[in-house]
């Protein structure tokens, strides 16, 4: 210990005199000192080194995890639970429809009336369908205040073959027609006696065949082709042959498809009467049309454009006279609004091939005597708006202006002197031509309450223009519809048609007037037209209806002096069946 402290001692007081000597600089006055910087501050940063995403270890004390190896030990486990078996819900499902390939409809009513109908589908196989449909419509007439007989028939009978193959399908076509109508519409001539307005014979009967064909192909540019040939006569000698062909080719390129129809479009006929008995200038007329028209379906999003036109080379072969046409086919829609609103325009024209056929099914009391020529219709311009304001509404407006150049206009035949066929004594109706313009205005309406229930409305107003007839003869101004399909129940159903049209004019055939002075005109009242049906089905075969027509019981004239029958009712039945 003693040689411990010897040596510790001389250690302690050096400190101790260390520290007085340090004691002794603190007294001493600091002097401040300038410090000065040659060197301008540049600070650097070093490179950072990225911590690898997976380090690789090096430690001697990190262990090497061990593999497990286990096993389950299963233990049955008796169990009593038996699962209920699922059961799918019952859906009540409405019992389908039947539909059957045939069926047969007979009526009677006043007037003498009879109404058949009888259709029926033969499914020879697959691919093959042949087809039979008889009308038959008819009334022993008897209209208040008609001196001549008014009676009528019209009976129509097709025939139809359709094959369906895997690449084309084709079809041929037979019928046959027959027509009675009487010239029953005398005027008040003062001249004639009862018994010579007995001696009129006003009876006229028109006979048609037709036999036509087509066929489709499912992936050929010659897309499809059809070829119509018609027949159509008088019992006074009239004879007319009408022939049209048109194949049609259609291709696409791109997204856009081109369509071109090609149409021969041959008529030759004649009347018996001359149009000068006195020259003995025949009534004969022949017309063969040549045209072609391609267009161009464009689609982009909500805008569908078809661009076309047509072309025709028209050969009159009786009068050795040939033109040329050319028609803008011009159609477009835009959705305005999806389905809500659908604008739509186009301006198109055609070359109307006007024929004795056509005349007697817009008015059966044309004398044969007509003048037949075609209309060149120059252009249709029309815009619109359409579509569905709601599941229930939907509309449709049109304004259009039409140009027609030899417009076919009906007007009433002056008495001859000659008296000899029962269309001489005024009481029939010819041709006379004009150019015309026309602005239309035409509204829609459809209202799908629900499947039961539908009604629709519609009207169209005719502004006209002539060249140089004094009046559009026999054109309203006005016509109006209403159309009401109404399913009460499963058994109960009920329709109805309303029907308005306007004033129309027409030559008054009493007066004579000096020809350099204007026509005089008779004008005929506008009338209003109510028919309604009703019908009970028994079952899904058997149905019973009636018939009520100009429910308003108003002998109106659809032509100058040929008034309609009255209040018409007609009632049948219905059988649907399969052989």
């Amino acid at each position: 210990m003693i040689r411990y402290f010897q040596k510790v001692i001389p250690y302690i007081c050096l400190v101790v005199s260390w520290g007085a000597i340090a004691q002794e600089k603190e007294d001493e006055t600091l002097e401040t000192e300038r410090v000065v910087i040659v060197k301008a501050y540049t600070p650097t940063i070093s490179d950072a080194f990225k911590v690898k995403s997976t380090p690789i270890l090096n430690d001697s004390v990190t262990q090497k995890k061990k593999e497990i190896r286990y096993s389950i030990f299963s233990v049955p486990v008796a169990s009593t639970y038996t699962p209920a078996k699922g059961r799918a819900a019952n859906i009540d499902r409405p019992k389908p429809i039947e539909i059957y390939d045939n069926y047969a409809t007979l009526g009677f009513g006043n007037f003498t009336s009879a109404l058949a109908e009888f259709y029926s589908n033969f499914q020879l196989n697959r691919s093959d369908n042949l087809g039979l449909y008889l009308h038959h419509n008819s009334s022993q007439g008897g209209i208040d205040e008609v001196q001549l007989d008014d009676k009528f028939y019209n009976t129509i009978l097709d025939l139809n073959y359709t094959s369906r193959n895997r690449d084309y399908t084709y079809g041929i076509e037979v019928g046959a027609e027959h027509q009675l109508y009487n010239w029953y519409g005398l005027p008040e001539i003062p001249v004639l006696t009862q018994d010579q307005i007995n001696a009129i014979d006003p009876q006229q009967n028109y006979f048609g065949a037709k036999l036509g064909g087509k066929i489709q192909f499912d992936d050929l540019y010659f897309k499809k082709a059809t070829l119509n040939y018609r027949f159509f006569g008088d019992a006074l000698g009239s004879v007319e042959h009408h022939v049209v062909a048109k194949p049609t080719f259609e291709f696409e390129m791109g997204n856009s498809l081109i369509t071109t129809n090609f149409i021969v479009d041959y008529l030759n006929g004649s009347f018996d009467r001359d149009i000068d008995p006195v020259l003995q200038i025949p009534n004969d007329y022949g017309i063969l049309n040549l045209g072609v028209n391609p267009s161009l379906v464009i689609l982009r999003d909500n805008l569908t454009v078809n661009l076309g036109a047509a072309v025709y080379y028209s050969i009159d072969t009786e009068n050795s006279d040939n033109d040329f046409f050319i028609y803008p086919k011009v159609t477009a829609s835009y959705r305005l609004l999806d389905d809500v609103v659908i604008a739509y325009g186009g301006l198109e024209g055609e070359l109307r091939q006007n024929t004795y056929r056509d005349a007697v099914q817009q008015n059966p009391y044309v004398s044969p005597t007509l003048i037949i020529e075609q209309t060149n219709n120059l252009y249709d311009a029309y815009v619109g708006l359409k579509g569905k304001i709601s599941d229930v509404v939907s509309y449709n407006f049109r304004g259009s202006y039409i140009s027609e150049d030899e417009k076919p206009l009906f007007v009433n035949n002056r008495p001859t002197t000659l008296l000899l066929e029962g269309y001489d004594y005024g009481n029939s109706f010819s041709y006379r031509y004009d150019d015309v313009t026309t602005l239309v205005g035409y509204g829609e309406l459809n209202f799908e309450i629900s499947k039961k229930f539908k009604l629709g409305a519609s009207a169209e107003y005719f502004s006209y223009d002539n060249e140089d007839e004094q009046e559009a003869w026999n054109l309203p101004e006005v016509k109006a519809s209403v159309l009401i399909d109404y399913q009460i129940n499963n058994q109960w159903f009920a329709g109805a048609q309303l029907f308005y049209v306007g004033e129309r004019r027409d030559i008054d055939n009493t007066i004579v007037t000096d020809p350099t002075l204007p026509e005089a005109v008779v004008t005929l009242d506008s009338f209003f037209d109510a028919n309604v049906n009703l019908g009970y089905r028994l079952n899904d075969q058997l149905s019973f209806f009636i018939k009520g027509n100009n429910l308003v019981g108003e002998n109106y004239e659809r032509w100058v002096n040929f008034p309609v029958q009255g209040i018409q009712f007609l009632g049948g039945v219905t059988y649907k069946f399969d052989y």
